[in-house]
């Protein structure tokens, strides 16, 4: 790093420096001691001296830092801009990871958006459906509003069973709440096929979450309810009947085998 008597153009202070880009000197004394953002070069008063290139550094620096980077991750992602072709490549590079970025705090501001109205609805303090709606939220499962109907064996046996099984669980009855909101809308009767599927797969679901015990089998029934209503039909329109059928058929199976 060359010294200057008198500041050549194309040069600017650290005052200037901080100025333009609109931070103080003593983060620009960091970054420096950080190894992040090295003076250009230096007057013979030891005064640090930046160029244009800096600015363009310092900018990426600034960005990162504002998506919540670390001083170690930037470390990482800076680096020399000589040629078009390599600059062209690191900020191609920076773009993605900022854009990354970008999705996971869009994330976690809907995670924040959806927690702050299952709040408001509960008009209660109660921390252990909170963990567990935020569990359910950074999981992308959509059925979180659920829990505030839970009472606190079933926010016990959740939280006991909600590991790779309990989401796979979750996501399935996610997806089979969806499908009898189809099921209703397109006629599908209960007695059909692909009611009776329908049944079979839904109290297999049921069986694989709760492990038969049935007082879990009624709570759950009743939050099934719930979520019936939230979807704007009733279990009376084409669960209850279903399955109704699927253990009256099983029941006539078994009885034709004797």
């Amino acid at each position: 790093m060359g010294k200057f008597r008198a500041i050549p153009a194309g040069l600017m202070t650290v005052g200037e420096v901080a100025k333009k880009m609109g931070v103080s000197v003593r983060t620009l004394q960091y970054y420096d001691r950080e190894g992040l953002l090295k003076p250009s070069a230096q007057s013979e008063g030891g005064r640090r001296l930046y160029n244009h290139k800096s600015l363009v550094e310092l900018h990426q620096i600034l960005a990162l830092r504002y998506l919540g980077f670390s001083l170690d991750d930037i470390k990482g992602r800076l680096a020399c801009f000589d040629e078009p072709k390599q600059m062209a490549e690191v900020l191609e590079e920076n773009a993605k990871a900022i854009k990354q970025k970008m999705r996971s705090l869009q994330k976690s501001l809907e995670v924040i958006e959806a927690l702050k109205a299952e709040v408001v609805q509960m008009q209660t303090v109660d921390f252990d459906k909170y963990a567990v709606i935020v569990s359910n939220l950074q999981m992308e499962n959509d059925m979180y509003w659920l829990i505030k109907y839970f009472d606190e064996e079933m926010l016990a046996y959740l939280r006991e069973k909600f590991d790779e099984e309990g989401a796979e669980i979750m996501n399935a009855f996610k997806r089979l709440i969806r499908l009898e909101a189809k099921y209703i809308k397109n006629g599908v009767a209960p007695e059909s096929e692909q009611g009776q599927a329908f049944a079979k797969e839904y109290w297999e679901t049921v069986i694989k979450f709760t492990g038969g015990d049935e007082d879990l089998i009624a709570k759950l029934s009743k939050i099934a309810e719930v979520a019936s209503k939230e979807q704007k039909f009733s279990p009376k329109d084409f669960i209850e009947p279903a399955l109704g059928f699927y253990f009256a058929n099983l029941e006539n199976n078994a009885n034709s085998m004797y």
